[in-house]
């Protein structure tokens, strides 16, 4: 095991009604003016953002909201934000939805207090994030763990460009979970966010650090949940047990206290990522199909990890290696196809023609020749797995 810091400041408020506790975590954590960051929809629907207007009115905290966060949010929205935060003194943001929602919010409060462009964090010109706007949260969508998480990544507008900014600065100060708002999620939302809570577990799971027994054991016990939860929620949406574990599985696939002390691999994500934002689909879809495919196009070149893979998460044995692993393979593809995912490329939208410019969209520099690192993988492996049927 490597040497590690780990630092999870966020406040949990968990169950039925928890959002009936916001205005008193805001008034816990130092707000008083607040800026509402949320999506589209869902929440002007369900009745939520109108209880919390109310709770904010009532308890005397100034508000102010900016709607409309896509599904790959982008930059156009985050300068928005800043304007309004800067114009009215904000003290806190408040983010109500899921990961889009959180990450406009959290780049919203790094550029609110930062003088110059706030994607002077995401290009690395500007290398650590010195400060930012407190940011707590009103979680709608179990996916991709940004409730918990010390990492936001936004698409730049003019570029296309998706990148990421990490700090422990940017983990929220609270978040409140209550499962019951994600029952009203259609049964392709919340399979895609099942597919990016396990992504979260599988990336950080194929590691080639050794002694790491604990955090193994942590993922084992979060894709066992997962796997039984998740059929249960396609049958039964309104199961508050299936969705109050799936929930909190979501939060400690990402919050990383199963990926410290270990080198996770990430090639799956970057990938995803680009299919995400190049064909506005979820990234939960795009890595239902890129998953599976990385695996196929890897295992031999480092089999280690799919042994256990196999016989400790998909529960496949027998003694030829090479039959196993593509059994658990299948069995995983097989799982995210029943929930309703994607699984070709085809179905993503993807075109063979666009292979090379979303490639070239990865990150790949002659400094940093390799994504993924339980296998590195270069361009040319990049487009091998793009291409697999």
């Amino acid at each position: 095991m490597k040497n590690f810091d780990f630092y999870a400041p966020t406040y949990f408020h968990f169950g039925n009604n928890a959002e009936e506790a916001v205005s008193s975590l805001v008034h816990m954590f130092g707000g008083g003016k607040v800026l509402i960051v949320y999506g589209k929809k869902t929440i002007i629907n369900n009745g939520l953002l109108t209880k919390v207007k109310l709770s904010f009115e009532t308890n005397y905290i100034h508000f102010y909201e900016l709607g409309q966060v896509s599904e790959n949010p982008d930059s156009n929205l985050v300068y928005q934000g800043i304007l309004i935060a800067r114009e009215n003194k904000i003290d806190m943001i408040l983010a109500i939805g899921g990961g889009s929602v959180i990450d406009t919010a959290k780049a919203i409060a790094i550029g609110a207090v930062y003088e110059k462009d706030f994607w002077n964090f995401f290009d690395k010109t500007e290398p650590v994030i010195g400060q930012a706007l407190p940011i707590g949260v009103i979680l709608t969508i179990a996916s991709s763990g940004s409730e918990g998480s010390n990492s936001v990544f936004i698409t730049n507008s003019k570029t296309k460009e998706k990148r990421s900014a990490s700090s422990d600065i940017i983990r929220p100060c609270f978040t409140i979970m209550n499962p019951n708002y994600t029952m009203t999620l259609s049964p392709y939302q919340s399979a895609c966010g099942i597919a990016d809570i396990m992504t979260h577990v599988l990336e950080r799971y194929f590691t080639n650090t050794p002694g790491v027994i604990l955090t193994d054991n942590l993922c084992v016990a979060i894709l066992k949940t997962i796997f039984h939860y998740a059929p249960i929620i396609m049958m039964d949406p309104h199961n508050y047990e299936a969705r109050s574990n799936i929930m909190w599985a979501g939060t400690i696939a990402n919050n990383n206290i199963c990926g410290v002390g270990r080198v996770g691999d990430w090639a799956s994500h970057k990938i995803g990522q680009e299919l995400s934002n190049r064909y506005n689909i979820s990234e939960g879809a795009g890595l239902a199909v890129v998953v599976p495919r990385w695996m196929k196009y890897i295992y031999k070149k480092n089999p280690i990890k799919f042994y256990q893979f196999a016989e400790e998460i998909m529960d496949i044995h027998g003694e030829n290696n090479d039959e196993k692993i593509e059994k658990a393979i299948k069995k995983l593809e097989d799982f995210w196809m029943n929930i309703g995912l994607p699984f070709n490329y085809e179905q993503l939208g993807m075109l063979k023609e666009d292979i090379d410019d979303l490639i070239s969209k990865m990150g790949f520099s002659k400094e940093n020749e390799y994504i993924g690192n339980y296998v590195k993988l270069t361009k040319e492996d990049v487009k091998h797995i793009l291409e697999i049927e």
